[in-house]
């Protein structure tokens, strides 16, 4: 029974980490299409996250599954329940996506004045999110804590850019609408930040009972 079970957590694992990579995916197509002023780019995003909420609903089956076949306790109950959390916030990660990609779409964005800075939260947010589902996967607490702790460099990159268009704003040919969009968009990116530090704090949960 508990081997049957083992291999059940096992596929857990490999499901939270398939739905990990689609939302680094859909993270690193919007960053693109802004990086490259290409609206095309963001396209794909849309898909991601659809799939994104189909994984969602995939493991919360599963979990629950767990939690009324098999009725753990302790330590594999916190897996199991810190996973339902997870995957509330990756789904959210998903939509904000999402959310970049419409801005995107709509807007024009060119890749200039803003757009680098932009793409550099968004590569530190990917780095959160990965980092985070692979301290789920291999129990580590120091990644997790490493990954609440680089939340600074995205708050940093965040203060940046702001700083950045609220000066490119003032100027006498600025695009005020793009500066608006831009500014929406480094938002987003760092509520994904936030998303990813609410994963590492469940990791801690389901290994070690406290969320710090």
């Amino acid at each position: 029974m508990r081997s049957r079970f083992d291999e059940q957590l096992e596929l857990l694992n490999r499901e939270m980490i398939t739905m990990g990579a689609l939302c680094e995916n859909a993270i690193a197509s919007s960053a693109k299409a802004v990086t490259d002023g290409d609206a095309a780019l963001a396209e794909p995003v849309f898909s991601l996250a659809e799939q994104i909420e189909e994984k969602e609903r995939e493991i919360e089956a599963m979990c629950m599954k767990l939690l009324l076949q098999q009725q753990p306790v302790a330590k594999d109950l916190r897996t199991i329940s810190s996973a339902l959390k997870m995957v509330t916030d990756m789904e959210r990660i998903g939509r904000q996506s999402s959310d970049i990609a419409e801005i995107i779409k709509m807007a024009n964005i060119s890749a200039s004045g803003g757009a680098k800075e932009v793409h550099d939260m968004a590569v530190a947010v990917i780095k959160m999110v990965s980092e985070s589902i692979d301290a789920f996967v291999k129990k580590d607490t120091s990644v997790a804590r490493a990954v609440i702790e680089y939340d600074d460099v995205v708050d940093g990159c965040f203060n940046r850019v702001k700083k950045l268009l609220i000066d490119r704003f003032s100027q006498p040919d600025a695009n005020g609408e793009q500066t608006i969009d831009l500014l929406m968009i480094s938002k987003y990116f760092e509520r994904i930040g936030d998303h990813a530090v609410n994963i590492a704090g469940w990791v801690l949960f389901s290994i070690t009972g406290n969320r710090e």
